[in-house]
């Protein structure tokens, strides 16, 4: 078996090579450029000149060619696209993701500030889903047929068939302050003065100073669980919609492998020698149905990186999931494989993983 996971661990060499091409190609052909874009911004910026001095002479205006060549030189894109590619490669394979076209900010310490926001809300999510759907699952097999079982798979797959976009966006308009409760905020990872606050205390004692020059402030919030409210408060509607894509798999799943696990020969051979049916169910049968149910902790590593872009696009939170949208958006192409290339790294790496616990779970499984 360890010659089985040492083959896998190298085949993500050739992989990572092949899905780094593709991506990088496909990056280097998409319309709308870092320099096309430059112009665009040019030319409106001309145009708007012109109009308001009274006449469109000015949006004819156009770069010279030998701007337009120092900004192709200074993206790199003078040079062939196979000469371009094996130049990122082997700045990737110092593990250096190259440096931000927009901002002019290291790709890696752009990731490094997210990573904590897409860390919260991806680990948040997935033990949630796996503490409800569980038993969920479990109760359910139990009452197969019932009116629980029947309304319950109701509720699973209708909320399975909306994206998680567009749930936060009904959550908001629902629970944000729009036309029906103002209950949650309407977006952030956390409010704007979560980390103002102490130093605020700090420097002014007098509170009425700091209204006078603040504003007014919710002195709950700087007490450790006035925090703790705040950051729940922000957390509750992201997290519904990061739960609802994999809510209804989970369950059925466990359901259903409970239910294989109840027709088996020794549970019968259980209730024959007088065990009760919590003892057989919780630890006989949940054992056994466990097994399919483990795999997929090895994807928990991609949770690392985790972050639905429209999610996070819907609820305004600064993640990984903004940073990969915005930089699409903007063509900044250095963040963008930056971020795809750590996601395909993490994922090839969970896939072996969650072989390696199923091996372990489960003692027939040999890989040869």
């Amino acid at each position: 078996m360890f010659h089985y996971f040492a083959r896998r661990f190298l085949l993500i060499i050739p992989t990572l090579l092949g899905i780094s091409l593709v991506m990088f190609v496909i990056t280097q052909f998409v319309p709308g450029g870092p320099v096309e874009q430059i112009i665009q911004q040019f030319q409106m910026a001309s145009a708007n000149e012109g109009g308001a001095g009274g006449g469109f002479g000015m949006g004819a205006q156009t770069i010279p060619d030998e701007a337009l060549e120092e900004m192709r030189r200074s993206f790199g894109f003078d040079k062939p696209l196979v000469t371009r590619y094996f130049v990122w490669l082997g700045h990737l394979l110092r593990l250096d993701l190259g440096t931000s076209y927009r901002t002019n900010e290291p790709v890696w310490d752009m990731i490094r500030s997210r990573f904590p926001v897409s860390l919260y809300f991806g680990l948040l999510g997935f033990f949630l889903a796996y503490l409800v759907c569980i038993p969920l699952g479990v109760i359910k097999a139990i009452r197969h047929g019932s009116t629980f079982d029947v309304v319950s798979s109701a509720i699973v797959f209708i909320g399975y068939s909306i994206p998680g976009f567009a749930l936060g966006t009904l959550l908001l308009v629902l629970f944000g302050g729009g036309s029906f409760w103002d209950v949650f905020p309407l977006g952030k990872f956390r409010s704007v003065d979560w980390n103002d606050l102490p130093a605020v205390v700090q420097r002014i004692e007098d509170r009425d100073e700091v209204c006078d020059e603040f504003g007014d402030f919710d002195w709950n919030r700087m007490t450790f669980a006035g925090k703790v409210l705040d950051q729940v408060s922000h957390t509750v509607l992201p997290v519904l919609c990061y739960m609802v894509g994999s809510f209804a798999t989970l369950t059925v799943v466990t359901k259903n492998s409970v239910m294989e696990n109840l027709g088996q020969d020794y549970v019968r051979t259980a209730f024959a020698k007088g065990l009760k049916e919590r003892r057989v169910i919780f630890v006989h049968v949940l054992r056994n149905s466990m097994i399919p149910i483990a795999t997929g902790l090895g994807h928990a590593i991609g949770l690392i990186m985790a972050g639905s872009y429209l999610i996070e696009q819907v609820f305004d939170i600064n993640g990984i999931g903004m940073l990969g949208y915005t930089s699409l958006l903007n063509r900044d192409y250095p963040v963008a494989l930056g971020i795809l290339m750590i996601n395909a790294v993490l994922t090839l790496v969970g896939n072996i993983f969650s072989d390696m616990l199923y091996a372990a779970v489960d003692p027939r499984i040999r890989f040869q």
